[in-house]
Parts: structure tokens; sequence; C-alpha cells
């Protein structure tokens, strides 16, 4: 009997969704205070996760749900780059 494999479940924090780890975008705080989209899941830092969908970005930046998961305060410029990072990507 072959072993299932166990799929990591995050939460966005826009809209508050279970989905699989791998279809939301990571947005983190760097060391050195820096927030950043983190496409890949791998750079250091805290992390909160938000779907890839602009209303989820939106709703987060309204609830001010980002700024409680990273504990820090995050200006409008920073949410515009986040947006602008989200659309290209």
């Amino acid at each position: 009997m072959p072993k299932v494999k166990k799929i990591p479940q995050r939460q966005c924090v826009g809209c508050r969704t279970m989905r699989d780890k791998k279809d939301l975008i990571r947005v983190v705080k760097t060391p050195e205070g820096e927030i950043v989209l983190d496409t890949t899941g791998k750079k250091s830092g805290r992390g909160a996760y938000v779907c890839p969908e602009l209303q989820c970005l939106q709703k987060a930046r309204k609830a001010r749900a980002l700024e409680r998961a990273l504990d820090v305060a995050i200006p409008g410029e920073v949410y515009d780059a986040l947006e602008a990072q989200m659309e290209n990507a």
C-alpha cells in the first residue's frame, strides 16, 4: 500500500479560507524589516499567506490582517507595490 503524502494547508489572511500552500502567495517580512512577495515560499522571515486574487489582498488591507500577521505597520506604498507585483505574476 503506497504512503499518502500530506499536502500542507494554509489560511488566506484576506478571505480566511484554507487552501493548499502551493496555491497561495506568501508575503514575507524579512529580517531587515522589508515586506516582499515570496513566490518560491523559501525566503527567510515571518510569512503570511494570501490568495493570488487582488480582492483577497484588498480585503487583507482593509482589515489590516497582514499588519497583524506580520506584526509590523505596512505603509500604503508597500500595498500598491504588492498589488503591482501580483498583477504581473
